[in-house]
């Protein structure tokens, strides 16, 4: 179905090569900082229509810092999102132009393109409008076209509620989609539709992901739950760099790069699949990231 879709998993890599894969950083607010403003529900992914050199630039720079993976800018390609906004978009050339930008920069190079997935709403929305029947041709029609443009794997980020971890799941395992679910939590460690997060963990791994993911939240939660955690599986983090809230109209980076370094040494003490960083960080924190990585296999 898919003639990109990998046959091996790609965090196998990690034992080889001893040390986690490296995911990019953020993408959102590098664009922000670059004067682009966000478009309402499709958020920073317009740019990938009006600004494609600037968003192929950063792309690049996260390759240039040490990415072994990056990002698709479709955190809001999705057709819910494209159905709230007010100009009428093509699905799917939007998502098709999006990956392309992506695939250019990873091009000739040994560097995976993981096609972002986001839920269907706001993350950070508790509760949401779109019923079942909308949640599942949201997801299901976004990740196909993912796949078909050209997308190694799906990182399915951010997801915060079980009824659409679900329907991931099971469409990407029912299709044989190689994919990567990442969750969003509060401080108490539960999902915003209220499940605890190991009992979440639990159930996915029974649909094989490739690994399983925590992101955007801050360091001190996520390391609540490290702390308890023996991690029997796949894993990787890449957590909340900016200042402040969670908010997406004018992100700051409020982690440095060599404050994120000193969590993620932390991190390495679990053996992770892979390490990346999310909104307000930059290629900095991930050239940090490789620098700590090298360091580690040379020591």
């Amino acid at each position: 179905m898919f003639t990109n879709k990998i046959n091996i998993n790609p965090f196998s890599l990690a034992v080889r090569i001893k040390r986690p894969l490296i995911l990019d950083g953020a993408m959102g607010s590098m664009l922000q900082q670059a004067g682009i403003k966000s478009s309402g529900s499709l958020w920073m992914s317009y740019a990938n229509l009006k600004y494609p050199e600037k968003v192929f630039k950063i792309h690049k720079q996260y390759i240039d810092a040490g990415s072994d993976i990056i990002t698709t800018n479709t955190f809001r390609t999705n057709p819910a999102a494209i159905e709230s906004y007010n100009i009428k978009i093509n699905f799917k050339k939007f998502v098709n132009e999006s990956v392309k930008i992506a695939v250019k920069a990873a091009s000739g190079l040994p560097v995976f393109v993981a096609g972002s997935n986001a839920p269907a709403e706001d993350c950070y929305k508790i509760k949401r409008d779109l019923y079942k029947k909308k949640l599942e041709a949201n997801h299901k029609e976004h990740i196909s076209l993912l796949m078909e443009s050209g997308c190694h794997f799906i990182l399915n980020e951010t997801q915060s509620h079980f009824d659409e971890i679900k329907i991931i799941c099971n469409y990407c395992s029912r299709n044989e989609i190689p994919y990567v679910i990442s969750f969003f939590v509060d401080e108490k460690l539960n999902l915003l539709s209220g499940e605890k997060l190991s009992e979440v963990i639990k159930y996915t791994l029974d649909f094989n992901p490739l690994a399983i993911g925590i992101n955007c939240i801050k360091e001190k939660t996520f390391f609540s739950y490290f702390n308890m955690s023996s991690f029997r599986f796949n894993w990787g983090a890449y957590l909340n760099c900016g200042s402040g809230g969670f908010t997406d109209d004018n992100i700051s980076c409020g982690v440095s790069p060599v404050q994120y370094k000193l969590s993620v040494e932390k991190m390495l003490k679990k053996e992770p699949s892979f390490i990346g960083s999310c909104c307000g960080s930059t290629p900095e924190h991930i050239r940090m990231i490789k620098e700590l990585l090298d360091g580690k296999i040379r020591n």
